[in-house]
């Protein structure tokens, strides 16, 4: 699945679910994040309530997260990446402007 910027549609980032083991977030690209800011990665599946944070994301490095500390990937799951204080949502939930997002897509 491709995350893109959604005001133009800018691919940015690909969320890979290849194994079993774990997922990883790959950019495509450089992106620049502010030196009081960081990028906070985040999903959520269509029957959740909240987004779940998924880790905060360093520019241009792939980001590995193990299956296992997550709940069943879904169809149509909601990945976004949003612009944070440097430390994170202080609230558990996103607070920053949406930078890339996309959806789910099973490959066969």
């Amino acid at each position: 699945m491709v995350l893109v910027a959604p005001q133009g549609q800018t691919p940015g980032w690909v969320v890979q679910a290849s194994d079993r083991e774990e997922i990883q977030l790959i950019p495509l690209g450089a992106f620049e994040v502010p030196a009081d800011k960081a990028l906070q990665f985040w999903t959520k599946a269509d029957d959740w309530q909240a987004p779940g944070s998924l880790g905060l994301v360093k520019p241009g490095e792939t980001l590995r997260i193990r299956l296992d500390s997550l709940p069943p990937l879904q169809p149509n799951q909601l990945f976004e990446l949003t612009l944070e204080k440097s430390s994170g949502s202080p609230i558990g939930k996103p607070t920053g402007p949406i930078q890339f997002i996309g959806r789910a897509v099973k490959v066969i």
